[in-house]
């Protein structure tokens, strides 16, 4: 049986796989290596060290993005940017060392750039000026890739409900929210898909006040 080529995408796949079973640290040229049957220095020829390897995930799982959002039905502004941000979401769940691959690169994949333009001619040609699909943009934050970033986390072993509890006292309201909210998901302590779709319909229902 004739062996399948070594290629830049097929180290890819593999280092997605790898990633999505045993996380994001398991990345690795020798593991690439073991799992593709190739010694760990031929991949050197494909990509030319780590950082080069993780630059390349980061670009595939774009890529993925922006072939699921690119089946969201067309519709209003609204409905398609709806539809848009809860397909990346989807494609975040399968991958939920994402979001903190895309916070953690020092060059953004061009993909995102294609994937914001997008975003802006959704809103422009929805009735929005560019000042104000602009504003959009930065009040979205991270939605349009399908997660929010936490501004605090209480993920096992960082000690956040610890720390908070010694100081319940100084801080009763955060305490309070803390323990009442915190529930584990996929992308983040409170990053449910309940309150990713409450936080997004909140924005969206402003805008459409501001462009009316």
């Amino acid at each position: 049986m004739r062996k399948e080529p070594l290629s830049r995408e097929r180290v890819l796949a593999a280092a997605v796989t790898i990633a999505d079973a045993d996380g994001l640290a398991a990345v690795t040229m020798r593991r690439l290596g073991a799992d593709l049957g190739v010694e760990a220095m031929s991949l050197y020829h494909h990509l030319r060290g780590k950082d080069a390897l993780l630059d390349g995930v980061a670009e595939t799982l774009v890529a993925e993005i922006l072939d699921a959002v690119g089946r969201v039905e067309a519709g209003d502004w609204r409905s398609r940017l709806r539809g848009r941000f809860l397909a990346a979401r989807e494609v975040m769940l399968r991958h939920p060392w994402g979001p903190g691959l895309l916070g953690s690169r020092g060059s953004v994949p061009f993909g995102v750039y294609l994937y914001y333009d997008a975003i802006l001619g959704t809103l422009v040609e929805g009735g929005f000026t560019y000042r104000l699909a602009h504003r959009a943009l930065h009040a979205f934050g991270s939605m349009p890739l399908g997660f929010v970033q936490e501004m605090f986390s209480t993920s096992a072993g960082d000690g956040a409900d610890e720390d908070l509890s010694a100081v319940a006292d100084v801080l009763p309201h955060l305490t309070a929210m803390v323990a009442s909210e915190t529930h584990e998901t996929e992308l983040g302590w409170c990053d449910s898909r309940v309150e990713f779709e409450f936080t997004l319909d909140l924005l969206l229902d402003g805008l459409e006040r501001l462009r009316g």
